[in-house]
């Protein structure tokens, strides 16, 4: 029976990148789990950089997956981003190898692609089919670009609209990561004449939190913390909006801090001018670019609760990173939240500035409110969606192409 075939070009894109953004931890995870599952059956492929498509040198892929992990895992000091000189010999080592371009994988062969990579290139994914003679399977994180494109860069939509239907025309199977992704992804293949092909759910995994101490702020005051990429569907601007009700209105001593962590992204001046030139936030407000997953952990762990006001999500990472610390999660009240955190997190409608400021401060207060204690006390009985049974639904779903 012929082998799997993950493909790797996120990871590889990444090559000058220390930070590794939510989808770069999925292709991580599926390599990792993948290899335990299937051994020397695996091999790795991607499109590269400078273009052509193939497999890669097997020592040379496995190296570089180490390299990358122990990128992510550094200290901060180490965080700029990669110069092109040091990204060369990587580059160099990871161009596919001329024998594994055009040469097919034979009958029942499977090609699995957790990125987005290269999806709006459909005529490219179907003569890599044809190629490797294999089956598709793709992982579809969320179809937010399409129902929300208000909150995408300028094209998002149509770009993102690509990239489905590759999806629709080349998958033989599709894992989404929520039940909620997986409505969205039916709605859109039924509007556009596809028909929808297997769908399997499966929650990503929690990536285990490093055993950081907690961290605190020298004036001890309790912090709230914010995960993500700083743009409008965030809803970071709500936060704000608040932070400067508080400094309006309370004493100094009396205000949380909130903790930003994200690098900044787009369509967001109104956040920026707020962060950059707003003098009443900057005592309390604290944003942070870059962070090494020993940082994150230990703000994770340190933090009052963690705040995650998003508009629209395919999955809610961060809500099961802060719960697996036993750190609350105050949140969106979005299907996608709700799959994550269950009944443990206190959910508020995004527009509901009043229902979250009331929700924070009773979080901040010096013992913890009442919605504070109630929570903590429900923490004990949730339990974290793992890797182990993610990849266990991606290997039936493998083996069911195989056959």
């Amino acid at each position: 029976m012929s082998g799997v075939i993950l493909d790797i070009s996120r990871l590889i894109s990444r090559v000058r990148h220390v930070t590794p953004s939510g989808v770069d931890r999925v292709e991580m995870a599926y390599a990792r789990g993948l290899l335990d599952a299937y051994g020397q059956d695996l091999s790795f492929a991607a499109v590269h950089p400078s273009g052509p498509y193939g497999r890669l040198k097997r020592e040379a892929a496995l190296a570089y997956l180490d390299e990358l992990e122990r990128r992510w895992a550094h200290d901060k000091e180490d965080s700029r981003q990669r110069s092109l000189g040091s990204a060369v010999p990587w580059l160099t080592a990871l161009r596919p190898i001329a024998r594994g371009i055009g040469r097919g994988s034979g009958p029942g062969g499977v090609l699995v692609q957790v990125s987005p990579h290269h999806l709006t290139r459909k005529g490219q994914v179907g003569r890599i089919l044809t190629r490797e003679k294999a089956r598709y399977l793709v992982l579809v994180h969320d179809l937010i670009p399409i129902e929300y494109p208000e909150y995408a860069r300028p094209g998002g939509a149509e770009l993102h609209a690509r990239r489905m239907d590759t999806v629709a025309t080349h998958a033989d199977a599709v894992i989404v990561n929520s039940q909620a992704t997986g409505a969205s992804l039916t709605r859109w293949m039924g509007a556009n004449g596809h028909k929808v092909p297997p769908m399997h759910v499966a929650l990503l995994g929690t990536e285990p939190v490093s055993e950081a101490p907690p961290f605190g702020f020298d004036d001890k005051r309790p912090y709230f913390l914010c995960l993500g990429t700083i743009e409008p569907r965030k809803n970071h601007l709500l936060l704000l909006h608040l932070w400067r009700q508080m400094a309006e209105s309370l004493p100094a001593e009396s205000i949380p801090r909130l903790v930003i962590v994200g690098r900044r992204g787009w369509e967001n001046e109104q956040i920026l001018d707020l962060l950059d030139r707003c003098e009443a936030l900057k005592p309390h407000v604290t944003e942070i670019n870059r962070c090494s997953d020993r940082e994150l952990a230990g703000l994770l762990r340190g933090a009052r609760a963690l705040v995650m006001p998003s508009f629209a999500e395919g999955y809610g990472m961060p809500i099961a990173e802060a719960l697996s610390v036993g750190t609350p999660v105050i949140a969106s009240d979005l299907p996608a939240h709700r799959e994550v955190g269950g009944d443990v997190s206190d959910y508020r409608d995004p527009l509901d500035g009043p229902g979250w400021r009331q929700a924070i401060m009773d979080h901040a207060a010096p013992d913890g409110g009442t919605l504070y204690k109630e929570q903590i006390a429900r923490i004990g009985g949730w339990h974290a969606p793992d890797w182990p049974a993610h990849m266990d639904i991606a290997r039936k779903a493998i083996e069911t192409l195989r056959r």
